[in-house]
């Protein structure tokens, strides 16, 4: 079983509002992620809110967890969404709600590989690690450990090994911070 992750808890400062309610030319962000997430082959999806809880109406039927100490960087909020995932699933595909190129196509570029319990893997954009990142069931303690402040599971990457699945013929994998 493949889990989905959307982190969208941030209050999105420099956008001038919370990223989970930003919308552009084609639509809401956070149904897109969610959207993309299932249809690259997640089994399920679960999206992390914090700054705006109210995000959860743009996203019937998907599962939605509520990080209470979202403010204190991506790392709480990567902690809360991990650890709230039910029985352990095989591997989790960790997106950003602020990557609003990223679609279908990268998840399952991500996914079309051997996936066990010891994968580590993520997109990479002309060479330039990126998200979504794929963590195998062996490495969610360690990444939910790891996961603090701003950092989410750097830390953790960049001491495992892992593999970079290029996909910038397929989006430019950049997070918008500001309109």
């Amino acid at each position: 079983m493949i889990a989905g992750l959307v982190l969208a808890a941030g209050a999105g400062t420099r956008m001038g509002q919370p990223k989970a309610l930003v919308e552009d030319e084609s639509g809401p962000w956070l149904p897109r992620a969610v959207a993309a997430l299932a249809a690259g082959g997640c089994d399920e999806v679960t999206v992390v809110l914090g700054a705006a809880p109210q995000a959860a109406e743009l996203v019937p039927g998907t599962a939605v967890v509520i990080a209470a100490d979202w403010a204190d960087g991506m790392g709480a909020s990567l902690r809360a969404g991990l650890s709230a995932l039910g029985p352990a699933p095989d591997a989790v595909v960790v997106t950003l709600v602020d990557l609003p190129d990223v679609g279908a196509p990268v998840i399952a570029r991500l996914l079309d590989r051997p996936i066990g319990a010891t994968t580590l893997a993520r997109a990479s954009y002309d060479a330039s690690p990126g998200h979504p990142v794929l963590i195998g069931r062996d490495h969610l303690a360690g990444v939910i450990a790891a996961a603090t402040g701003d950092k989410g599971a750097r830390d953790y990457l960049a001491a495992h090994p892992h593999t970079l699945v290029e996909c910038g013929d397929l989006a430019t994998g950049r997070d918008v911070d500001s309109r």
